[in-house]
């Protein structure tokens, strides 16, 4: 059972990083993550037949800098702004406590995309499957899967999900 300060916490740590995603402040999207964090988008039909291939797997803090680096510096698309709307998250586990604290946990989420001159679409619907630890700065990601529902990715991804 987690006590209510620590899932507003938890609350705290999803509404945080929508916003940093949604207000393109790249620079801060890896303190999201411990050093060896890992960020992965898998499409559901791999994830549920226990497929690995990933569209994007970052296997530590320092891949999501270079991501970052490559989206602020080197990569060239048509600008767009994206808004992230994340479900209320359900705990699937909590082990430990106090700083050994580790947490499982599921949020549905849905980005919407807009481009500058047109419409907004829903761009990618999914869950994210996270496991989270507790550190010295507060929660941050041991990992986070994001599971997208439908097997193809309109144009391409170029921000995080």
């Amino acid at each position: 059972m987690m006590d209510f300060k620590t899932y507003f916490e938890l609350l705290t740590l999803y509404s945080d990083y929508a916003m940093v995603c949604d207000s393109a402040a790249w620079e801060k999207w890896p303190e999201f993550f411990v050093d060896e964090g890992t960020y992965r988008l898998q499409p559901r039909e791999n994830f549920d037949q226990g497929l690995p291939l990933c569209l994007l797997a970052l296997e530590s803090k320092n891949m999501i800098r270079d991501r970052v680096y490559g989206v602020k510096e080197t990569l060239y698309h048509d600008p767009y702004y994206q808004r992230h709307i994340v479900g209320t998250p359900r705990v699937l586990a909590v082990q430990g406590e106090g700083d050994a604290l580790r947490i499982s946990s599921e949020a549905n989420y849905a980005v919407i995309r807009t481009k500058i001159d047109g419409d907004s679409t829903v761009f990618n619907v999914g869950y994210y499957h996270d496991a989270i630890v507790r550190t010295p700065e507060g929660l941050k990601f041991l990992s986070r899967l994001c599971v997208y529902d439908s097997e193809m990715i309109a144009n391409s991804l170029i921000y995080p999900i």
